[in-house]
């Protein structure tokens, strides 16, 4: 497995993972990598990229079988709305492509607002920087990395 930007911060930081593999023609969506891995949905988490009216981005880290609620995502990021912002800008904003958009290594370090719930596991999944690949780290951990932020970011 060759070693991707996400795997190399995390070495650098010190930071204890494990990397996965994953056959893409299953699916690159997280409840696809769930059922891929065998492992609860609402232990592998995608990263979704939202913008507010201030053209600011933040990132947003929810359990596979979770929406993200974009009021209370932007409650906790303290700006006055979200949406999530276009697939073509995806890429040019992070250097990521849908399926394989990882909270770690962006261009540009957003900031970052994990849901709660990561709190119930002593790992989670996150995408590995590519697609096919996924990475279990400690939520805390990969929040001290990035500087994110818990709460409750998803809908009821």
């Amino acid at each position: 497995m060759n070693k991707t930007n996400v795997m190399r911060i995390l070495e650098t930081a010190k930071i204890e993972y494990q990397a996965y593999e994953y056959d893409p023609k299953q699916g690159v969506d997280a409840i696809s990598v769930a059922k891929y891995f065998q492992q609860p949905a609402e232990r592998i988490f995608k990263t979704l990229v939202t913008i507010a009216p201030t053209h600011e981005h933040f990132v947003c880290v929810v359990p596979a079988n979770a929406d993200l609620d974009l009021k209370r995502a932007a409650a906790l990021a303290d700006v006055k709305s979200l949406e999530m912002i276009p697939l073509k800008q995806l890429l040019p904003t992070t250097g990521y492509i849908h399926g394989g958009c990882s909270p770690i290594g962006m261009k540009k370090q957003f900031k970052t607002l994990i849901d709660e719930t990561a709190y119930l596991f002593p790992t989670i999944f996150v995408s590995g920087g590519k697609v096919g690949l996924t990475i279990e780290v400690n939520a805390e951990e990969l929040a001290f990395l990035i500087d994110a932020k818990f709460g409750n970011i998803v809908k009821d």
